[in-house]
């Protein structure tokens, strides 16, 4: 009998293991289940959250732009739209709310900018009427590839290329308009052109894609820009200009004559003291992310447009 008793005692054992295994490996997995869906859940909200944020700033962004509407003239550097907002507490900003009683803000840091983006030279003065390339504009391409230490080659590329892309389809030339690529409406688009990222990063600075030919505004342009667009003008003229800017900007384009070489009347189409497009930045670091939004815009009176809008997800040291 106690023969019979023993396999009996060891397979109940077994089949105990079996099931307490089983049971164990099924709670793990809901318990990793549960936790997943937490992460999930709180990687939704903060998204929900960054996206409300964002969209507030660059709100508030184009809120500025309007009030600076209602006062004609010049726009410079020293008006409130050109203000940055240093990374500051949400937490912070919504305490200075005397009628805000929410207690609850997330732990959020905010940044902002709003730039000309007729203070940098204008790709889309390269392609003029009938659309063919303006070859003043491209010698200014060539200045300016120069001064971002870049192949003169990248100016014909960027032009031919931009050409072909704004080239209205044509039962003539099918073959032409076949091989065009897609008409770029930023500058990171400008890889569809066969540009490499770091010959974009080196010309973001010093120039803008805008979908009209505009002016270059005198008051916000940099050295580099203003001897690279207005021919005959070396650096150190060009920053007599800018530093002139600091002191009083230009009201007129013929305040600036006595900075601008030459006895030809200044061209309304190339310089300005006033624009129209803007970008408008915002970014937000929540819960170790960083996020940056960019939206341009055009201020068509009293009225700002939003033309388009791109978001990136920074690496943490961007932040």
């Amino acid at each position: 009998m106690r023969s019979l008793r023993r396999p009996r005692h060891g397979a109940a054992l077994l089949l105990a293991m079996v099931i307490l295994t089983l049971v164990s490996t099924l709670a793990a997995a809901m318990v990793w289940q549960q936790r997943r869906a937490v992460q999930v859940e709180a990687a939704e909200r903060g998204r929900a959250q960054g996206t409300w944020l964002l969209a507030g700033m660059l709100d508030f962004g184009r809120l500025i732009l309007r009030l600076d509407s209602r006062t004609p003239g010049a726009d410079h550097l020293g008006e409130p739209w050109a203000t940055k907002l240093e990374e500051a507490s949400l937490a912070g900003l919504l305490a200075q709310d005397r009628n805000n009683t929410y207690e609850g803000a997330p732990e959020a840091y905010v940044t902002g900018s709003i730039t000309d983006a007729q203070g940098r030279y204008n790709l889309r003065n390269l392609v003029g009427g009938e659309f063919k390339i303006v070859e003043a504009e491209l010698e200014t391409l060539k200045r300016l590839c120069e001064t971002a230490s870049i192949a003169p080659e990248t100016a014909n590329l960027i032009a031919t290329g931009l050409q072909a892309a704004w080239q209205p389809a044509s039962g003539d030339a099918p073959a032409a308009t076949a091989s065009a690529s897609l008409p770029p409406h930023q500058l990171a688009q400008l890889a569809w052109l066969g540009l490499d990222a770091d010959t974009v990063a080196r010309l973001r600075p010093l120039v803008s894609l805008l979908p009209e030919p505009t002016p270059l505004n005198l008051n916000t342009a940099s050295r580099e820009v203003l001897a690279s667009v207005i021919p005959g003008l070396d650096l150190s003229s060009a920053q007599r200009i800018v530093q002139q800017v600091q002191r009083a900007h230009f009201k007129n384009l013929e305040q600036a004559r006595a900075y601008i070489p030459g006895d030809a009347a200044l061209d309304p189409k190339r310089l300005g003291v006033s624009s129209n497009y803007f970008e408008v930045t915002g970014r937000l670091r929540l819960e170790g992310r960083a996020i940056e939004e960019i939206q341009l815009v055009v201020r068509r009176s009293r009225e700002v447009v939003p033309l388009w809008r791109s978001r990136q997800v920074l690496q943490p040291s961007a932040s």
